[in-house]
C-alpha cells in the first residue's frame, strides 16, 4: 500500500490498518494472544507490540500539543535522536513489563483515538505541506502522523503475522 499523501488516505489507511491489526489479534485464540513470540526480537508478545504502538502516539501527541501551543518541542525526548532511537524503544519496553494485555489493548484503543482525533483538526494542507510548521523541519505534520498510525501498524501487524505462522509451523 502507497504511503499518503492526503488527509483522507491518512485517515482511511490508518483506521484500516488499525481494523487489520485488531482482526488478525482477535483471529488468534486468548492463550496465542498472550503466548511469548518464538523468535527473537525487542517485542517478546503482542502486549509488547501494543505498547511501543501506544507509546509512538504519546510521543506525537505530546509533540503536537506542545508546538502548537508556542513551545518548542522534540519529537523524541531527551536524550534521544534519530540515532538513538532503538535504545528509547527499549526503556518503552522495560516501562511496560508490568502492563497487563487487556490493559495495553484499552491504552492503545484510546490513544488511537486521540491521534485520529487531533489528525481531524488539521487541513490537508497543514498536515501535508513541508516546512509548514517550523516544528516539523524539511518535512510535513502528515509525515510523523503516518510514522506513527498507518505504517507503524503494518510494522505490528507483520510482526504479529509472523507470531501467527510460528504457532503453525510447530
Amino acid at each position: 500500500m502507497a504511503r499518503p499523501t492526503t488527509k483522507l488516505q491518512l485517515i482511511d489507511q490508518s483506521e484500516e490498518n488499525f481494523k487489520k491489526l485488531f482482526g488478525l489479534i482477535n483471529s488468534l485464540t486468548v492463550d496465542e494472544q498472550e503466548k511469548s513470540f518464538s523468535f527473537d526480537d525487542r517485542d517478546k508478545n503482542i502486549r509488547d507490540v501494543l505498547v511501543h504502538l501506544y507509546e509512538w502516539h504519546q510521543l506525537l501527541l505530546n509533540w503536537v500539543k506542545s508546538n502548537s501551543a508556542g513551545k518548542k518541542t522534540s519529537f523524541l525526548p531527551e536524550p534521544y535522536n534519530w540515532k538513538t532511537y532503538p535504545q528509547m524503544n527499549v526503556e518503552f519496553w522495560k516501562k511496560h513489563q508490568t502492563t497487563f494485555y487487556q490493559q495495553a489493548i484499552l491504552m492503545l484503543q484510546k490513544s488511537h483515538a486521540e491521534v485520529m482525533s487531533l489528525i481531524d483538526t488539521f487541513t490537508n494542507e497543514q498536515l501535508f505541506t513541508n516546512k509548514l510548521f517550523s516544528w516539523t523541519g524539511t518535512t510535513s505534520l502528515g509525515s510523523y502522523c503516518v510514522s506513527a498510525t498507518a505504517s507503524h501498524y503494518d510494522w505490528a501487524i507483520k510482526k504479529i503475522k509472523k507470531h501467527k505462522k510460528s504457532l503453525t509451523d510447530k
